[in-house]
């Protein structure tokens, strides 16, 4: 075997990082074959080269699936499902084309070690952190799955092992939504019973100077909820002739970010309130006319909350909106007819939709034909991205109804992953417990539990998905769903699996101190892995 000791690990995973696999370029495509030829030198995929395969997404994009049997009648399966792609690199700076070669990258930094924040110099310091993209979140991850799996060809595990590696994971998650319907023609094909899937994505801290080491059963789930604002144009010598789309999108980002009716609390976890991801005005080029339209998106985070309740919440933050946007146009005016001595009646009265709404509104006025016609106009010249294009279909019906504005559309665009959790599976307690148990035994390691995976994970497509929610209402206000998204409950419930995440020790994921603590990882972790799955394989451990 070539994938077992600390030196090979590292090696293995250096040459993952050095593919470039940045969310949607080539490489992220290139590291995925380079996988396949991995396992296709193997004996094993030589024997049995059709249980290694290559399978392509609707936009060219690939995922491998990889299952190495033990026996042709045992169905017990444990899924491993690792992601390939990375963030961008220009946070590195002048390090920018080092940030993919680990090993040199980290040489270079103990020659500049006073550029680093302290904590990422003493760890340089210690000779025991490897740095660069990827090595952390989540090459490292992938590295021992295939360090798992060779074990599996080489007959140590009473059960089989099927890996999945995807791309898109920092993005929307399209390769494990596309990934869905092939794990359960596998399940079929071969007879296979899924007993839980592992994701080794890395361990987040939960507070500043945490030293937990953490296993999750669960993961949070997201909404990426837009508003579109539609004021009224006028010249900015005439302004209260007009309503500013700029001065709307500010009030909608008072109410919405981080206000504290988002924030969530299960157990002792809490997700974090709202965050403005997107935020500015439509305008192409520079006027003096006043912005007519703005958009502002918010990550939110939740664990048990359905879509309907937080579509209220959404929908009573524009309300308050609404009331702040009037208030200071009507303020402002009063002021200005005192200072100018010109009495006018211009009032502001602002409407609030939501996606779905306003369809059945531009659908009233034009019929339906001619909203889909102009959607397929727009589909058929598509150079934008989800959210970007999630705007322009929100914008066109705007502008088939352009009489109601100003206005505050409410939509949805990707991605969204829903919360999953597998703690109220009494079995499956038990084997997490055991699990726990068996490490701090044998490796002086105390992972804690936690429900939720903090930081998005492929694991919400096969998960348990919480009982009360509901997709219909997500799909009915998200312009983009059946329009190059789709989300398939039918799908996702066909292999829902009980979820476990034991990942790597690192620090500063998405920064360019992005680093991997190398001793836990490739000494520790792996037999910690290999002693997880036995026990999903109903083996009972030794102490040895």
């Amino acid at each position: 075997m070539s994938w077992q000791t600390k030196k090979e690990m590292i090696d293995l995973l250096c040459s993952l990082v050095e593919y470039p696999s940045i969310t949607g370029s080539e490489a992220e495509i290139a590291i995925v074959e380079y996988v396949y030829y991995l396992l296709s030198d193997k004996p094993y995929f030589q024997s049995y080269p059709q249980h290694v395969s290559l399978n392509p997404l609707q936009d060219g994009r690939q995922y491998l699936t990889a299952l190495v049997k033990s026996d042709a009648n045992v169905k017990d399966t444990v899924v491993l499902v690792s992601h390939i792609d990375v963030v961008d690199v220009e946070d590195y700076g002048s390090f920018k084309n080092l940030a993919f070669h680990p090993k040199a990258l980290t040489n270079t930094l103990r020659q500049y070690d006073h550029l680093l924040p302290q904590d990422a110099k003493e760890d340089l310091a210690t000779g025991e952190w490897l740095f660069g993209r990827g090595t952390m979140d989540m090459k490292a991850g992938l590295t021992l799955h295939l360090s798992l799996l060779e074990k599996a060809m080489n007959g140590e595990f009473q059960g089989n092992l099927l890996l999945l590696v995807v791309p898109d994971e920092e993005a929307n998650s399209l390769g494990m939504i596309g990934a869905l319907p092939r794990l359960q023609q596998l399940k079929e094909e071969e007879n296979l019973s899924y007993e839980v899937c592992l994701n080794a994505e890395p361990m987040f801290r939960h507070y500043p100077g945490d030293t937990d080491f953490y296993m999750y059963t669960g993961s949070i789930g997201k909404v990426l909820p837009g508003f579109y604002c539609y004021g009224k144009e006028t010249h900015a010598g005439e302004p209260f002739a007009g309503v500013n789309a700029n001065v709307m999108s500010s009030y909608v980002n008072q109410e919405i970010e981080l206000h504290e009716s988002f924030i969530e609390r299960v157990g002792k976890e809490t997700t974090p309130p709202p965050v403005s991801l997107m935020n500015r005005d439509l305008k192409d080029e520079y006027s003096v006319q006043t912005p007519i339209s703005a958009i502002s998106m918010y990550n939110i985070l939740f664990m048990e909350q359905t879509i309907e309740e937080l579509t209220e919440k959404l929908l009573a933050g524009a309300k308050r909106a609404k009331k702040k946007i009037e208030h200071h146009y009507r303020e402002k005016g009063e002021y200005y007819q005192q200072i100018s001595q010109v009495s006018y009646s211009s009032p502001v009265n602002v409407s609030i939709w939501n996606y779905n709404e306003l369809y059945e509104e531009a659908v009233k006025r034009h019929g339906e034909e001619e909203v889909l016609r102009r959607q397929r106009l727009l589909m058929e010249n598509r150079e934008q991205g989800d959210r970007d294009f999630s705007t322009l279909l929100v914008q066109d019906l705007a502008y088939l109804c352009k009489d109601l504005a100003p206005m505050i559309i409410l939509f949805y665009s990707p991605p969204f992953y829903p919360a999953v959790s597998t703690t109220g599976l009494t079995r499956y307690r038990e084997q997490c417990t055991t699990i726990q148990q068996a490490i701090a035994s044998k490796y002086g390691v105390t992972l804690k539990t936690a429900e939720y995976f903090p930081g998005l994970s492929d694991l919400s497509f096969v998960g348990p998905v919480r009982s009360n929610l509901s997709l219909s209402h997500l799909k009915d206000n998200m312009p983009l769903h059946g329009k190059g998204y789709q989300l398939d409950e039918k799908a996702m419930k066909s292999v829902s699996m009980p979820v476990l995440n034991i990942g790597p020790y690192g620090k500063n994921a998405h920064q360019w101190t992005e680093r991997l603590h190398l001793p836990y990882t490739f000494e520790t972790l792996p037999n910690m892995l290999t002693d997880t799955v036995r026990v999903f394989f109903n083996k009972k451990l030794t102490n040895q």
